[in-house]
């Protein structure tokens, strides 16, 4: 997912990347193949902080993998079916309606 960040000076981003779509670059960067085991991800990868929603909150990549039942990958596409559930989680517990409100506003 991605969202347009508030709008400032300076050079932001147009938009801010999370869950699935924040561990993308990672792994494209990675010399990670596949099968791989959860363990392999997260050195291959360097246990990356996740953004989960849209106001930069994060989760360890060895976290999120610890929530999902399946120990090893065959694909790339089948770690990130079976991480979107968990991202998806933490991106709806995560936020409560004043965090809610505070991504509306332009302060």
């Amino acid at each position: 997912m991605a969202v347009r960040p508030p709008q400032q000076d300076g050079d932001e981003p147009d938009s801010l990347e999370f869950g699935i779509a924040a561990l993308s670059p990672y792994l494209s960067e990675s010399d990670l193949t596949f099968p791989a085991t959860a363990d392999e991800i997260v050195r291959a990868l360097g246990d990356p902080a996740i953004p989960y929603d849209s106001n930069g909150n994060t989760v360890a990549l060895s976290d999120a993998l610890g929530a999902v039942r399946a120990t090893e990958f065959d694909t790339k596409r089948e770690l990130l079916d079976a991480l979107h559930p968990v991202l998806e989680e933490y991106r709806e517990a995560g936020g409560g309606i004043l965090s809610q409100l505070r991504a509306l506003l332009p302060f």
